[in-house]
């Protein structure tokens, strides 16, 4: 579905189910919508791009309908190489919002607007040591921009600080209605620091799912970044 525009400038969490129980992630992702919640993010690891595997179309397919049932998005974030030949199959599945790495995508330009033919939010993501420069030719086209504070591939990792200094550059180059992500070590004691470096959209995966109660962890992350 397309993502309303005000959502993007919105500041929402957004639990990463990587680090979710994968034997009980409908109640996890239920969980954590009651919560409040209303972006559910998804990992896409290929064991090239990045050294970890992880989930495919079929399970985004498997979650996207309870997720939008309930008036969710489904954010997924491709760290895998040529992610322009699965595009098209993250999209059936249900994705609102697919965002591909510059790293990985000699055609940027290109990978982009295929994503936005397909009627879905397009996002270009950039890692911890990689210049902003790298997204300057597409800034002005896409919906969000993921920023890493962590090096991709595995949850549990330490936030990067200096990768927040990435965020007011980030502003001036893109439109005043997209989203700046951050995905990347994000917990209890950092939240509000990263709300305030500018994000619209943080990632939490294993400060989330790794709590012994998910629902009332993201009820406190939400009220932290928001400064309550």
């Amino acid at each position: 579905m397309p993502v309303p525009t005000a959502t993007y400038r919105e500041l929402h969490l957004l639990p990463s189910i990587l680090s979710a129980d994968f034997a009980h992630l409908g109640d996890d992702i239920d969980r954590v919508m009651d919560a409040g919640v209303r972006i559910i993010h998804c990992d896409v690891m290929d064991g090239h791009f990045v050294p970890n595997l992880t989930m495919g179309p079929a399970l985004v397919g498997s979650i996207a309908p309870a997720i939008h049932a309930r008036g969710g998005l489904l954010s997924v974030h491709l760290m895998i190489e040529s992610p322009e030949k699965f595009v098209d199959d993250f999209a059936a599945a249900g994705a609102d919002v697919i965002s591909v790495h510059a790293e990985a995508c000699p055609m940027l330009y290109h990978a982009v607007q295929m994503i936005q033919k397909l009627g879905v939010g397009a996002g270009v993501a950039i890692n911890p040591g990689t210049p902003v420069s790298a997204i300057r030719e597409v800034a002005h086209l896409v919906d969000m921009v993921l920023v890493m504070t962590v090096n991709p591939g595995f949850g549990g990792q330490k936030l990067i600080p200096a990768a927040l200094k990435k965020v007011p550059e980030i502003r001036k180059m893109i439109r005043e209605d997209a989203a700046i992500e951050l995905d990347g070590g994000v917990n209890r004691e950092n939240i509000r620091a990263v709300a305030e470096a500018g994000a619209d959209w943080i990632v939490a995966g294993s400060a989330v799912f790794g709590a012994d109660d998910p629902g009332a962890e993201a009820r406190l992350l939400q009220r932290l970044m928001a400064g309550d």
